[in-house]
């Protein structure tokens, strides 16, 4: 369906306020999935607090200028679906990928993130990110690791201590009996 310049503007806004707030995106073709299958994959992509949007290569350019995602415009090719995370980076990747692998008609062909472009190739790296609550466990656990080696370190002589002390009492006890 046609839009009119009023609509056309509307959508630009929409996707440029979404780009501009989103941490990456994922341009994937969809061409040969069926309407069911779209809605299936938007589906998915809202529990995942995904913005996915079809919209003309040259709509999207005008709605990526002047964000970190310029780079990707020239490089719009084709029907693609923009997949835009917003909170956590790997979010889009892992819905297109998730989803790719049941429907093989759907294409990562590019990947945005931190103002670089990187080739549909890529999307298995962006989509093995950490999510925010997997980075903060991770880095909770090599910030406390160097205080259980210090408390270890420190225990060390009283534990061999009463390991020294344990085996001669069991000692003398076997001497006796």
């Amino acid at each position: 369906m046609a839009l009119n310049l009023e609509d056309k503007k509307a959508l630009v806004a929409e996707v440029a306020a979404v780009a501009q707030k989103a941490q990456s995106v994922v341009a994937a073709e969809y061409r040969g999935l069926t309407v069911s299958q779209m809605t299936e994959l938007r589906a998915k992509a809202r529990k995942q607090g995904v913005y996915m949007r079809v919209v003309k290569n040259t709509l999207a350019r005008k709605a990526l200028a002047g964000t970190s995602f310029e780079p990707l415009g020239p490089k719009l090719k084709g029907p693609l679906v923009l997949a835009f995370s917003k909170d956590d980076p790997g979010a889009a990747a892992r819905v297109v990928k998730d989803f790719a692998k049941a429907h093989e008609k759907l294409v990562a062909t590019l990947v945005s993130l931190g103002g670089q472009v990187l080739p549909g190739g890529d999307l298995e790296k962006v989509a093995s990110l950490p999510t925010r609550e997997q980075a903060l466990s991770m880095l909770l656990g090599v910030l406390k690791a160097p205080v259980q080696k210090l408390v270890g370190t420190l225990a060390a002589p009283a534990a061999k201590l009463a390991r020294t002390v344990a085996a001669v009492r069991d000692q003398k006890q076997a001497a006796g009996a």
